[in-house]
């Protein structure tokens, strides 16, 4: 673990502008910076970075954090290693606090990770000398430049050759940790990669976790793959991704294909922007890995059944992950076409053109559903609505799901009130009036919460023991997130006054969500450009507003009480002061 007291010196010697102007061009507004969003595709810059505060928030996607994020989430980064790098920028020491457990994790990865180069560099350089896998190569159109870029290389037919460069290879742990290397019967080793065209994977940060191979001429399997390890998790990686991510941002667009050498070879027709699952289905993870990347997403498909089955399942693991705003589609190639082949021979407008016109996954939904019953009987309609129940009922984006609704309620010939009510889905219909008049109105906490995070020392005005008194009411008078998060600000401000890249405090927290859309709300207060006195004004008003809440809140249940049970001597002193607030009670410093 490392210390909050090292995070907060390091975001205080870092300066988040210089850390994302590195990548995005910022412009400046008043006393903010903007650009487009390098986390979306957008034409109006969206993305602003707070230099004062120090922390970045897009009001398209939601984007938003402090200079460790935005390495997290660029490169792809973990946690850890985004501080490291920060650390390394401004000459500080990560202190050593990490428990023996912890330290002995973060070497084995190590070692595996070692282990997993020194054998990417024995293939690379095994495919310079083997000339039946350059002419393969050769023979799908790659040029050494893709190959290059790409670390392919060639696993030698033979049963030991990686103890060319693993002089332990008998003994070595790693090597079988790492997946490399298969132990049989008797204390036998062999590689698991023999005469195979090797496709090293990595991870977002660009380190090789495991490798894909696939055979040179006919064999079965066609592709194998690094089995599960410490380092590779084959539901939770996407090949080609480290690679195209420039090109996926540029595009706005990713390709989804099946194989490693249809990545290749798109890349190789300058199609940058395809990445590939490692022989299994995709993921929740991936979709949400990808989503993550760019606006819109494309499954391409080969045209068959089996291609067809691949696609649903790729919906079906999709759904849950929906966001309005997102699109996903499926684009199923003509019969006896992959990808590779299809833009050898057609080229990359062509290729370009079928993406244009993938299916959205609304309309493949619908089509595979209703392909399955006849809509022109009572009992196919029945099935129908019964098929797509489930599958309506994952999906998380409201408005896609309710333009769907829609759409099943005709095609089933009902209304979608009817659906709605059989689908167990809750809606609730108002008029524009009746609407303004139900909205729950700002919350005073939240605006306070924002406040102290622009101008920290506002919580010194302010005595915070005469808010906790009130804890056990908040979850009846105002969201007890909101209260639990503007407690633990009013400590931060004062324990920390300059309180840069406050969030990073609740990271990993159940109040990192709530903490991230206060910080972003405190742009607003930047805006109004309240002098000192009025931000002082309106930042007491609200406390006193806050504490007379509470306090009313207290003396009805005081009243209760009393009818109920009677009163104790205690109780009847705490009314007394209650109806005696003191200056001190309202507003007052520790």
């Amino acid at each position: 673990m490392i210390p909050q007291s090292f995070i907060h010196d390091l975001l205080a010697r870092v300066d988040i502008v210089d850390v994302i102007e590195g990548h995005v061009p910022l412009k400046r507004a008043g006393s903010n910076l903007t650009a487009r969003c390098p986390f979306h595709s957008e034409k109006t810059p969206s993305f602003t970075v707070s230099a004062t505060k120090q922390f970045y928030h897009c009001f398209g996607c939601g984007a938003h954090g402090t200079a460790i994020s935005f390495l997290m989430e660029f490169h792809g980064l973990g946690f850890v290693d985004a501080v490291k790098d920060l650390a390394a920028r401004v000459g500080m020491t990560i202190p050593d606090t990490a428990t023996k457990r912890d330290r002995g994790q973060e070497a084995d990865a190590e070692e595996l990770t070692g282990v997993l180069h020194r054998a990417a560099q024995y293939y690379r350089a095994q495919l310079k000398e083997a000339g039946r896998a350059i002419d393969y190569l050769k023979g799908r159109g790659l040029t050494g430049e893709i190959a290059a870029r790409f670390g392919l290389g060639y696993a030698p037919d033979g049963w030991q050759g990686l103890e060319a460069v693993f002089p332990d290879y008998r003994e070595s742990r790693a090597l079988s940790a790492a997946g490399l290397v298969i132990d049989a019967a008797e204390g036998r080793r062999y590689d698991r990669f023999r005469d195979r065209i090797m496709f090293p994977i990595h991870n977002q940060r660009g380190v090789i976790v495991g490798f894909g191979g696939r055979v040179i001429d006919s064999g079965e399997p066609k592709y194998l793959n690094s089995p599960e390890t410490p380092l590779f998790e084959k539901g939770r990686e996407l090949y080609g991704l480290h690679q195209g991510r420039q090109a996926i941002r540029s595009a706005g667009l990713v390709v989804v294909v099946e194989g490693y050498m249809d990545v290749v070879a798109l890349a190789q027709s300058e199609i940058g922007y395809a990445v590939a699952t490692l022989g299994t289905a995709t993921t929740p993870w991936q979709v949400q890995k990808l989503l993550r990347q760019t606006d819109r997403v494309v499954y391409c498909f080969d045209g068959d059944a089996a291609g067809r089955r691949a696609a649903w399942r790729a919906l079906e693991n999709s759904l849950g992950q929906l966001v309005d705003g997102k699109q996903i589609s499926f684009l199923f190639l003509p019969e006896l076409e992959d990808p590779d082949s299809f833009v050898r021979v057609h080229g990359r407008v062509a290729f370009e053109d079928l993406l244009s016109r993938a299916q959205p996954l609304s309309e493949f939904l619908l089509e595979y559903l209703s392909s399955r019953t006849d809509l022109s009987t009572a009992e196919g309609r029945a099935k129908f609505l019964q098929d797509a129940k489930p599958h309506v009922k994952q999906i998380a984006a409201p408005m896609l799901s309710l333009l769907l609704r829609k759409r099943i309620a005709e095609l089933a010939g009902v209304s979608q009130p009817e659906l709605d009510s059989r689908y167990e889905i809750k809606t609730l219909v108002r008029s524009r009036v009746a609407e303004r008049r139900a909205a729950p109105k700002p919350s005073i906490l939240r605006q306070l919460a924002e406040m102290v995070v622009f101008r920290p020392g506002l919580a010194s005005l302010v005595d915070s023991s005469r808010l906790m008194e009130f804890g056990d009411l908040a979850g009846n008078e105002v969201p007890a997130g909101e209260f639990r998060l503007f407690c633990d600000l009013l400590e931060l401000a004062r324990a920390r006054p300059g309180m840069q890249g406050a969030m990073e405090a609740f990271r990993g927290s159940d109040l990192a969500g709530l903490a991230e859309q206060i910080e972003a709300g405190s742009l607003r207060w930047e805006e109004r450009r309240l002098d000192d006195a009025a931000l002082e004004d309106d930042f007491l008003g609200a406390w006193r507003q806050l504490l007379d809440r509470f306090r009313n809140a207290r003396i009805s249940a005081l009243l209760e009480k009393s009818k109920r049970i009677g009163w104790t001597e205690e109780d009847k002193a705490l009314y007394l002061r209650l109806q005696r607030p003191s200056q001190t009670d309202a507003v007052g410093a520790d």
